[in-house]
C-alpha cells in the first residue's frame, strides 16, 4: 500500500510561484506513473499533470501547459509540481496519485494541499 502526503501549498498573489511536493511511502514508488490533480470549490476533481515512472515523459492539462512542470526524484520517493505564473483560477486543493496505464488515479486520496491565488 502506497501512502501519499502532499505539501507546499499556500497563499500567493497572481503571477507568483509555488512548488508542491508529494512524498510517497513504499518501495514500489518508482514503478508507477504519477500525477497531480486538483479540486476547486464546487467543481469536480480534474487532472493537472502526469509523469512516467522514469520521469522521461510528462503531460499536462491544457489549462496549465507552459506554466506548470511536473518532476520526480525516485531516490527520494517524491514527485513535484512547480507552478509558475499562477492565476486565481488555479485556486484549489491539489492532490497527487499513482496512475493506471490508462491514466486513471489509483488508491485512496491523501489530504491534499491548499493553493490559493489572490488577484
Amino acid at each position: 500500500q502506497v501512502q501519499l502526503v502532499e505539501s507546499g501549498g499556500g497563499l500567493v498573489q497572481a503571477g507568483g510561484s509555488l512548488r508542491l511536493s508529494c512524498a510517497a511511502s513504499g518501495r514500489t514508488f518508482s514503478s508507477y506513473r504519477m500525477g497531480w490533480f486538483r479540486q476547486a470549490p464546487g467543481k469536480e476533481r480534474e487532472f493537472v499533470a502526469g509523469i512516467s515512472w522514469s520521469g522521461g515523459s510528462t503531460y499536462y492539462a491544457r489549462s496549465v501547459k507552459g506554466r506548470f512542470t511536473i518532476s520526480r526524484d525516485n531516490a527520494k520517493n517524491t514527485v513535484y509540481l512547480q507552478m509558475n505564473s499562477l492565476k486565481p483560477d488555479d485556486t484549489a486543493v491539489y492532490y497527487c496519485a499513482r496512475l493506471s496505464p490508462e491514466g486513471s488515479p489509483l488508491g485512496s486520496w491523501g489530504q491534499g494541499t491548499q493553493v490559493t491565488v489572490s488577484s
